[in-house]
């Protein structure tokens, strides 16, 4: 296939608007720089070259350091991230990868000790939000 395959802003732009609007929301009350983290580390597993693009730009002008974007993949290993980094990756990836294990009562356990209600409710969201983003991107766009 040659060509772009779906405008998805031009052929449903009110779509388009109200899920931007979600996306906007959701991350709410999060850190710029975490928001973006959990942004690129869920573009990365689901291979969404177009987020990936998009939200590495956007974590560099949150402040966030190339040493720690380079070393998102393997966070888990990595000296460079706090505990509320951890526990919203963890998140992130258990609700990415839901179909694995659900998303154990241990990580949510976890993300409760850095987070409070509103601020753990947002980072749900703004991880549904990109897996959306990332769903719709992967269809619509040609593959990288």
């Amino acid at each position: 296939m040659t060509g772009k395959r779906i405008d998805v802003h031009a052929a449903a732009p009110r779509v388009h608007a109200a899920m931007a609007g979600v996306d906007a929301a959701a991350s709410g009350p999060l850190e710029p720089a975490l928001a973006e983290l959990v942004r690129i580390r869920v573009s990365e597993i689901n291979g969404c070259a177009v987020c990936l693009s998009l939200h590495t730009r956007a974590a560099l002008t949150a402040g966030e350091g190339q040493d720690r974007l380079q070393a998102l993949a393997s966070w888990r290993e990595s000296p460079l991230f706090t505990g509320p980094e951890r526990a919203a990756l963890a998140l992130a990836e258990a609700m990415t990868l839901i179909t694995a294990a659900g998303v154990p009562d241990e990580v949510v356990v976890a993300a409760r000790q850095h987070f409070d209600e509103t601020r753990l409710t947002h980072l749900v969201w703004t991880i549904a939000a990109i897996n959306a983003w990332n769903r719709v991107g992967i269809a619509a766009s040609a593959p990288a």
